[in-house]
C-alpha cells in the first residue's frame, strides 16, 4: 500500500489525562455503557505546548484545543468563521459538519502544526473532503494540503490497482463530496483502465483463487504446443472487484465496458464471481430471508450489466439467476430478460438446472409452468432463425450432432426432466403431457428417457384413469425403445396391453430383420393396435375389445412373459462369447412372441364372443388367423 508523510514534527496532540482515567474506573466497574458515552461527550484533544491554547474547536463531540495562529494560516475558512463571530464567543467554533468527521479534521490540524501525518487509501479521502471544506487552497499558502493530496492520489494512489480500489471503497460515506471532487470518477477510471489493459504488462499484486477461463488452459483452438502460456489469466481482476458494494460495482462495470477492450466472457465470468461472493446461498439455490431489498437490488442490477453477446455466461448461471429473482420477486422485465435469455443457451442446460421450486402455496413441487415456458420459447426461437445463419451455427457445432442438434438436445434434456417431475404426487397428467409433446417432433434416436419418465409417473400415480394411462404412453415411440428398454416394458405391470404387444411386435420385427427374414404378417384387429396401422378397414376391435387392450396386464400375464424372459437371460449368459445372436437366443425370443400372441388372439376371441358379432373384415382375415393359430399353440406348448 503506497503512503504519503507529511510534516516533520512530533504529534503532540493529546487527551486529557484525567478523563482516560474516569473512563477506565467506569469500564473497571463493569459500567462500560456510561464509559462509551463519557468517552463520546467529554472528548477532548489538545496540543501539549508550553504556549496556550487560544481557540476551541468543537466537531461533533469532540473539543480541539488549539492555536489560532497555525489554523487560521492555512483555512480561509476558519479565517471567516474567526471573523463573523461575536466576541464574546471569538474563541470558540462549532464545526459540526465537516466531512470525515473529528479524524479528518485532526489530519488538517496536525498539517497546520506542521506534525508528521500519514496519508494512505484509507483516509486519503477523508482528508481531502475535509480540506476542501476548510478550504486549504493554494490561494491561501503554497504548497498547501489540497495541493499536496492530489499530488498523492495522481502520483502513488491512482497508479496502484488495490489502492484504487480501496479509495473508491472509501468513498462510501463521503459520497457526495467525492463525487464532486471527482475522486469516485478518478478511481472508476483507473480501476476500468488496469482491468481493460493487455495480460502482459500487468505487474502489480492481485487476487486470484480460481480457475483460468477455458481458451487460457491449454486447450484453446490457437494453442500450438508452442506459444508460451500465459501467466497472468484475463479474468485476474475479478475477484478483487468482488469487494465493492453493487452501486461502485455497477459503475465499475459500465466503465470497462465503455472502453470496450474486456470480452464478453470475462465480464460474464466477472459478475458470476459477484454474485456468487456477495448473494449467500446462490449457488445451492437458496436466498437468505434477511435483507430482501438489498439483494433483490443486486439480482437485478446483475441482470441488467449481463453482456448483449449470446453464451458469455453459462446457462446454468442464468438459471439460478431466474430461481433467485422468483424468490427476491424481482421485477417483471428481469424475469423477461432473463426468460429470453436462458430459452436462447437452452441446450446447455441439466436437468438439476430445471428444477425450480414453486412458488409457496402451490400443489406441486417445481415450477413446471416456467419450463415449458422455456422450451416453448426456445422452439419458437429455433423455428425462426434465418436458415442460412442456422446452417452455420450448426456447422460450428460438434460433427457427432445432426443438423438438429440443438433440438435434440433439449428433448433429451426434457426427458430427464420428466422422469424427475413425475416422482412429485401431485403433478396434474395435463402437465407432464403437454410438456412431453412440446418436444414430440423432434426426432431422438432413443425415447429410453422418455420411457423412464412415463414409467416413473404410472409407477407414482397408480391411481390415474385407463384415458390418462393411454394419453401418457401414447407420447412414446415403442420403435425407438433401446433392447434393454424393451425388456423392461414387456415385464411392466403398470403398462397398458397395447403397449406391450407394440413392444413385443417391433422387437420381433427388428429381429426378424436383422436375420433377413420377413416380418410375419399379423391380423389387421393386431395391426390396427400399432402406429400407423389400419384402423378403419375393420369392426372387430370393439368397445370391450379396446378396453382389454388399454388394461394392465393380469399377473398370470407377466408371471408367464417372465418366465419366457428368464429362459432368454438364461440363454443369453451361456453365450458371452458370441458375436451374433445365437440359435438357441431366437428359439426363446419367438416363445416368448409366442406366448404373447396367443394371449392376444385369446382376448380377441372372448371380445368377439361377449359382443356376439363378427365382422366381415374379420371373416376375410380368419384364414391368417387360422393359419396363424397352430403356430401360436405349437410355440405355446413348448413353454
Amino acid at each position: 500500500m503506497k503512503f504519503m508523510k507529511l510534516g516533520s514534527k512530533p504529534d503532540s496532540f493529546q487527551t486529557d489525562g484525567d478523563h482516560i482515567s474516569f473512563v477506565l474506573i467506569l469500564l473497571i466497574f463493569g459500567l462500560r455503557f456510561y464509559a462509551d458515552i463519557s468517552l463520546q461527550i467529554l472528548m477532548f484533544r489538545y496540543v501539549a505546548t508550553e504556549l496556550a491554547t487560544d481557540i476551541v474547536v468543537n466537531v461533533g463531540d469532540v473539543k480541539f484545543y488549539c492555536h489560532k495562529f497555525p489554523l487560521l494560516s492555512k483555512s480561509a475558512r476558519l479565517q471567516k468563521l474567526v471573523a463573523t463571530s461575536n466576541d464574546e464567543n471569538g474563541d470558540e467554533l462549532h464545526i459540526q459538519d465537516i466531512p470525515g468527521g473529528p479524524g479528518a479534521f485532526e489530519i488538517c490540524a496536525k498539517f497546520c502544526y506542521g506534525m508528521t501525518v500519514t496519508l494512505n487509501a484509507y483516509n486519503v479521502v477523508a482528508a481531502r473532503c475535509a480540506a476542501e471544506y476548510l478550504e486549504m487552497y493554494e490561494t491561501v499558502e503554497k504548497g498547501n494540503l489540497i495541493y499536496k493530496i492530489d499530488v498523492f492520489l495522481n502520483s502513488s494512489i491512482f497508479r496502484s490497482w488495490k489502492d484504487s480500489i480501496t479509495v473508491l471503497q472509501s468513498t462510501k460515506s463521503l459520497l457526495l463530496w467525492s463525487e464532486e471532487l471527482k475522486v469516485v470518477s478518478r478511481s472508476l477510471d483507473s480501476i476500468a483502465s488496469k482491468a481493460s489493459i493487455d495480460t502482459s504488462m500487468v505487474e502489480w499484486s492481485y487476487t486470484y483463487n480460481r480457475k483460468k477461463l477455458p481458451s487460457e488452459n491449454g486447450n484453446s483452438p490457437q494453442w500450438n504446443g508452442v506459444r508460451k502460456q500465459q501467466t497472468v489469466p484475463k479474468d485476474w481482476w475479478v475477484e478483487d472487484l468482488c469487494e465493492l458494494r453493487i452501486d461502485l460495482y455497477k459503475r465499475v462495470i459500465m466503465k470497462i465496458k465503455t472502453k470496450g477492450r474486456v470480452s464478453g466472457d470475462v465480464i460474464g465470468e466477472a459478475l458470476n464471481a459477484y454474485t456468487m461472493r456477495r448473494l449467500p446461498g446462490f449457488s445451492k439455490g437458496m436466498i437468505p430471508n434477511n435483507d430482501i431489498v438489498k439483494y433483490r437490488s443486486l439480482v437485478e442490477t446483475i441482470v441488467w450489466l449481463l453482456p448483449a453477446e449470446k453464451g458469455t455466461v453459462s446457462c446454468s448461471f442464468l438459471l439460478r439467476l431466474l430461481r433467485a429473482a422468483i424468490l427476491l420477486d424481482c421485477g417483471e422485465t428481469e424475469r423477461n430478460e432473463l426468460m429470453r435469455r436462458i430459452s436462447q443457451q437452452l441446450p446447455e442446460a441439466t436437468v438439476t438446472d430445471l428444477l425450480i421450486r414453486a412458488p409457496a402455496g402451490e400443489a406441486t413441487i417445481y415450477d413446471v409452468d416456467i419450463v415449458h415456458n422455456l422450451v416453448d420459447s426456445f422452439m419458437t426461437h429455433i423455428s425462426q432463425t434465418d436458415p442460412v445463419k442456422k446452417e452455420f451455427l450448426e456447422s460450428t457445432r460438434s460433427p457427432k450432432f445432426g443438423p438438429d442438434a440443438s433440438k435434440v438436445l433439449v428433448a433429451k434434456l426434457i426427458d430427464g426432466y420428466l422422469a424427475e417431475i413425475a416422482r412429485d404426487p401431485n403433478l396434474p397428467v395435463s402437465k407432464f403431457v403437454n410438456l412431453a409433446e412440446i418436444v414430440s417432433s423432434v426426432s431422438r434416436p432413443s425415447h429410453d428417457g422418455l420411457y423412464r419418465g412415463i414409467d416413473m409417473y404410472l409407477k407414482e400415480h397408480p391411481g390415474i384413469s385407463k384415458s390418462d394411462r393411454k394419453r401418457i404412453c401414447r407420447l412414446m415411440d415403442c420403435k425407438k425403445l433401446s433392447a434393454e428398454a424393451c425388456m423392461h416394458a414387456v415385464q411392466n405391470e403398470r403398462l397398458p396391453l397395447r403397449v406391450v404387444v407394440q413392444v413385443l411386435f417391433f422387437e420381433q420385427a427388428r429381429a426378424t430383420t436383422s436375420s433377413g427374414s420377413s416380418t410375419p404378417d399379423l391380423p389387421g384387429s393386431v395391426r390396427a393396435l400399432l402406429p400407423g396401422g389400419s384402423h378403419g378397414s375393420s369392426r372387430s376391435t370393439t368397445t370391450n375389445t379396446e378396453e382389454d387392450w388399454d388394461s394392465v396386464p393380469t399377473a398370470e400375464d407377466i408371471k408367464a412373459l417372465k418366465g419366457e424372459l428368464t429362459t432368454l437371460r438364461l440363454s443369453g449368459e451361456t453365450n458371452r462369447n458370441g458375436t451374433a445372436k445365437t440359435d438357441i437366443e431366437r428359439v426363446a425370443v419367438s416363445r416368448m412372441k409366442g406366448l404373447a400372441m396367443s394371449k392376444i388372439f385369446s382376448k380377441l376371441k372372448s371380445s368377439k364372443e361377449r359382443n356376439g358379432e363378427i365382422s366381415s373384415s374379420d371373416t376375410s382375415e380368419s384364414p391368417e388367423e387360422t393359419k396363424s393359430t397352430p403356430s401360436v399353440s405349437r410355440k405355446h406348448s413348448l413353454s
